[in-house]
C-alpha cells in the first residue's frame, strides 16, 4: 500500500478501528496508525496534509 492508495487505506483504518469516529482523528495520529498498517510500504515523509485529508474523507464515507 502507497500514500496513493487512499480508498485501500480508508477501508483498512475502518476495519482496524471500527469504534473511532474518523471525524475527530488528528493527523499526527492518522498518519501514526497508516504506517502501521499491515502492508504499507511507502515513505512516511511523503505525505501531506491533503493526501491525510483525502484518506479521512474516504475513511468517514466508510463509516
Amino acid at each position: 500500500m502507497r500514500w496513493t492508495d487512499v480508498q485501500e487505506i480508508a477501508i483498512e483504518l475502518y476495519e482496524k478501528y471500527p469504534d473511532v469516529n474518523p471525524q475527530y482523528v488528528n493527523f499526527v495520529d492518522m498518519h501514526r496508525w497508516i504506517c502501521g498498517l499491515e502492508g504499507f510500504e511507502d515513505d512516511p515523509q511523503r505525505s501531506n496534509e491533503k493526501i491525510l485529508e483525502a484518506i479521512q474523507m474516504a475513511w468517514i464515507s466508510e463509516v
